[in-house]
């Protein structure tokens, strides 16, 4: 992982994230921590992937090797 990933990522602590998995789900959530292997914990994560049904999921630990995309928050 880049230094300026990490950057931004650290950055992100404690806000909200957009993360966009394989297979085409989408997660929301307040990012509590990650690694080095892009291993993601979310806080008060939903589902947003059919933006009519917004399904809550709560904590949840998201394994790097799904990620595609993870958006911050706006600065």
């Amino acid at each position: 992982m880049s230094e300026m990933t990490t950057k931004i990522l650290e950055e992100s602590l404690g806000k909200i994230v957009l993360v966009r998995l394989r297979g085409g789900k989408s997660l929301r959530g307040k990012l509590k921590g990650f690694d080095q292997h892009l291993n993601l914990v979310l806080e008060e994560a939903e589902e947003t992937t059919d933006t009519e049904n917004v399904r809550k999921i709560g904590a949840i630990i998201v394994r790097g090797d799904n990620v595609v995309i993870i958006s911050p928050p706006p600065r």
